[in-house]
């Protein structure tokens, strides 16, 4: 039997080659089956990289790797995909009932599927944006878990969850259910590490540490200091609540959960709004209709010229003729009848005296040159009309998108999106405006060389008259069809592009779960759709096609019967332009159609632009507050409810409380309680019952952009842009530099910056991928800090950091916002201890709200019993905090 495991040999690796600095240094380690091994170490130590190389997803520089098994992973920032629940538990597993509700189990998700309405079968919609932190890290983590593997890395699971369902995580999942395997996990809840095998000390990327708990607390390790934090576990056993909720599977199977909202698809022509709104965007009617009259004036001067040549040759032909005639009647003096001329040249002697020899050419060649220069300058003008259209509509369907609400987004896959700003808008951008000139250019020219055939030869006029009539039908009949075939084309573009994206942000874990060939087949049956849809509309267009040119044989062979059969018309001149000019007609009748049909074909796109330029922003007005507004930073919240969507249940119900000036209050509760959710009432990102009153004015009545810019927020994960680092700590160049570094210095990033090559002028890569996460979180914390508001929110903003970076956070906030009111979202109770009041949520509704240190004297509530669960020890330490935290505010309250 093989034993199962990994073996790293001196391995060193770095991300960028031409830094000379190593993510990793020389790291040996060996893991068999059957262990628990922990890694723990400081922000940016190396603990993620370690994973990248396991995963062969960073290539060593030096020494070797032998994995023996399958490996399973977690990563640290959840990655789901737009399906359901149990599909992103699956992850193209076959479904074992057994083994996938027992994953439910250890994963602490039993009572979340209870409460969402369709269970495991509820879509979580792109990057489970409908889903808490916590609840996103338990289903990544439940799909590692569930799949059958040998080696399980799990990079930082235990974060995003409270203490409570951490604990169950630990207990229950790693420790029991991963008994007989490999388990390597990183991990920043320093409690729980007397219970494995070993534990890896890592610090700039070397491993300083290595062994038993018993073993590293004797060494004499730089960690030692941070080990000494760890809280002694208690070894009482804790009575588990095992509620049996097997029927929660049995009873959601049988409800399905509603597909992704579709993507709207328009109905019928396109719309006459859709073609004006277009013309409206490339500027003022004034323009459009010199534009229109520039199309005219060329091609009346295209048609003047060849009508030209024409009065030119009658007029030589009917000289040479009348000299012929006067040479005969000369010759033999008897009489003879000059050929008749159709514009009488015997009387207009003017004509034939003004037009002749060079003056003709000259006359020619002005038509010719003013044909070229109207030409150009329409063509400028037009195009400059078309991109000036393109602009206005992306920028409207740019600035919309942006202020859209966020039930827009959460509805919304990015590939849909992203389908509008790159396909449509090409369209609109490079095809449209050549359409749009053809079909005017060709419409124009039938239109004028009908007249001129009427002029010439009226009873060709017949067989033009039932061509047009027959093309015309044949559009309308093409245009039922293509239209909507379009418009399905362009909406099955969309998932190719969602699926696409999604893929690109766990390629990692793709490649972790060997699933690419999933993937593969996935994206081969969504672009399969797609193709269909996209060779569907060609082949449509291509019969269309084949029909044109049919009638068009036919016009030209009726023609060319009738300029032999006919007779009457003996002038050259006359008798080829009719006959160029049916020639040419029959090419544009086919063209044109062609171009007729396409142009509204790619009016669908500006219809789905347009879509996006007419969504619903977020509310905006409202009446500027004072300058100075926030000055104290209270807030009332008052009978407040949130929901996400009409159809699905409130997840904040009727909250009333009151926070004063300056009180630091911490909110905590189960993952799913709603605790984020009241973050979100107060940035207004999603509309809500009832009110929130920040120093007396109602924060509903204030412009949007103001009550943003007043609340500063340090998020769950942290936000950093593809721009320099002065431009994510100040996007709106409104501080000095001294500030700016000033602000790095509180988060100890001065040195970070200093040593990038440009400092605060440094780019970051999109997201911040080049710092580690609780760099990252650090950055967020500085440009807080920068902006000095009255109100800080902090949403679990320490979850996924060390203790030590954690402990300067806590540190620079207790520091740097003495004066104003901060609410604390937190998984760790420690960091909310020393808190005035502590709100405990549960389900969207308030269970306990006051001082940690008098809810803590009732020793049945909700704040205690979750307080216990960290083990007597930590729960004496931080009972402890509270006191003193309590006996000071008292005190101060006393003085004053």
């Amino acid at each position: 039997m093989i034993n199962t495991g990994f073996k790293l040999h001196q391995i060193s690796a770095k991300w960028d080659k031409s830094h000379s600095e190593m993510n990793l240094e020389n790291i040996s380690m060996d893991v068999s089956s059957k262990s628990l091994v922990a890694v723990v170490g400081a922000v940016g130590s190396g603990k993620s990289s370690l994973f990248q190389v396991i995963l062969q997803e960073l290539e060593p520089l030096e020494g070797y790797i032998e994995v023996n098994g399958k490996i399973s992973f977690a990563s640290q920032e959840p990655w789901l995909f737009g399906g359901t629940i149990r599909q992103n538990i699956l992850f193209g597993q076959p479904y074992d009932k057994q083994r996938y509700e027992e994953v439910v189990t250890v994963c602490a998700l039993q009572r979340d599927l209870t409460l969402l309405p369709y269970g495991d079968k509820t879509r979580i919609g792109e990057r489970g944006v409908t889903l808490s932190g916590g609840q996103r890290a338990r289903i990544n983590l439940a799909r590692a878990i569930y799949k059958k593997a040998d080696i399980y890395l799990l990079d930082d699971p235990l974060s995003a969850v409270d203490t409570h369902v951490g604990k169950h995580l630990f207990d229950e999942c790693i420790c029991r259910f991963l008994a007989d395997k490999c388990v390597v996990l990183v991990t920043h809840q320093l409690q729980y590490l007397k219970t494995v095998q070993n534990i890896i000390l890592l610090e700039n990327g070397q491993i300083r540490a290595s062994g038993a708990y018993v073993d590293i607390r004797k060494s004499n390790s730089i960690f030692t200091k941070l080990l000494e934090e760890l809280e002694k576990e208690e070894e009482d056993e804790e009575k588990q609540k095992k509620v049996k909720k097997k029927l929660y599977i049995e009873n959601q199977g049988e409800k399905e959960a509603p597909a992704l909202v579709k993507e709207e698809k328009g109905v019928g022509k396109v719309t006459t709004y859709v073609y004006m709104n277009y013309i409206r965007a490339g500027g003022s009617l004034c323009k459009v209709l010199l534009l229109l009259l520039a199309f005219i004036l060329s091609q009346v001067l295209d048609t003047s010229s060849e009508y030209f040549v024409t009065i030119w040759v009658n007029i030589e032909q009917w000289v040479i003729q009348t000299y012929n005639s006067t040479t005969v009647l000369h010759k033999t003096n008897q009489s003879s009848t000059v050929i008749a001329n159709p514009y009488d040249l015997t009387k207009d002697h003017w004509l034939t005296s003004f037009f002749t020899g060079n003056i003709t050419v000259y006359v020619y060649m002005t038509f010719v040159l003013l044909l070229l220069i109207v030409t150009y300058t329409r063509s400028i003008f037009f195009y400059r009309w078309g991109l000036s259209s393109s602009i206005v509509m992306h920028n409207k369907m740019f600035d919309n998108i942006i202020y859209s609400p966020m039930y827009f987004f959460n509805n919304n896959p990015s590939g849909r999106i992203l389908n509008r700003f790159s396909k449509d808008i090409g369209i609109v951008d490079e095809v449209l405006p050549t359409t749009i000139l053809d079909t005017l250019q060709i419409g124009l020219s039938v239109l004028s060389i009908c007249l001129v055939i009427g002029t010439l030869s009226p009873w060709m006029l017949i067989p033009t008259i039932v061509v047009l009539v027959i093309f015309y039908f044949m559009r309308f009949i093409f245009l039922e069809t293509s239209r909507d075939v379009k418009r399905v084309e362009s909406i099955n573009r969309s998932p190719v592009y969602s699926h696409l994206t999604a893929s690109l942000q766990g390629l990692t874990t793709i490649r972790a779960f060997k699933a690419q060939e999933i993937l593969a087949v996935e994206f081969d049956n969504l672009q399969n759709v797609h193709s269909a849809a996209f060779f569907m509309y060609l082949g449509a267009t291509r019969t269309f096609a084949f029909w044109l040119d049919f009638f068009c044989v036919v016009y030209i062979g009726l023609v060319l019967v009738a300029l032999l059969v006919v007779k009457g018309e003996k002038f050259g001149g006359n008798v080829g332009l009719a006959l160029t000019q049916s020639m040419s007609l029959t090419g544009m009748f086919q063209y044109g159609i062609r171009q007729w049909s396409e142009l509204e074909n790619q009016m669908t796109s500006v219809e789905r632009v347009q879509e996006y330029t007419d969504l619903t922003k977020e509310i905006e007005e409202g009446v500027d507050p004072p300058k100075t507004w926030p000055e104290r930073g209270q807030i009332v919240f008052n009978k407040l409810s949130l929901g996400y969507s009409n159809t699905l249940p409130l997840v904040l119900k009727n909250l009333s409380f009151i926070v004063n000036p300056k009180e630091k209050i911490g909110i905590v509760g189960r993952t799913g309680a709603g605790k984020s959710s009241i973050v979100q009432a107060m940035f207004r990102l999603t509309s809500t019952d009832g009110s929130i009153i920040i120093d007396g004015i109602d924060s509903k009545l204030i412009p949007l952009s103001k009550v943003r810019s007043k609340i500063s927020i340090i998020p769950q994960e942290p936000v950093l842009f593809s721009g320099t680092v002065r431009y994510n700590l100040d996007p709106f160049n409104e501080y000095p530099d001294e500030i700016l570094w000033k602000a790095l210095e509180d988060t100890e990033l001065k040195y970070v910056v200093s040593d990038l090559p440009e400092g605060l002028d440094n780019k970051m890569a999109e997201g911040g991928i080049n710092f580690s996460v609780g760099q990252r979180q650090l950055f967020c914390l500085a440009r807080a800090i920068v902006r000095q508001n009255k109100i800080l929110v902090l949403d679990e903003a320490t979850a996924n950091v060390d203790l030590h970076t954690d402990a300067l956070i806590q540190k620079t906030i207790r520091k740097k916002f003495v004066d104003c009111t901060v609410i604390t979202v937190a998984h760790r109770l420690h960091t909310i201890m020393d808190s005035d009041k502590v709100l405990v949520m549960d389900a969207g509704e308030i269970l306990e709200y006051d001082s940690p240190h008098i809810l803590l004297q009732n020793t049945n509530g909700v704040f205690y019993s979750l307080l216990m669960q960290t083990g007597i020890n930590t729960a004496q330490n931080l009972i402890e905090v509270a006191k003193k935290a309590y006996i000071l505010r008292q005190d101060a309250i006393s003085s004053s």
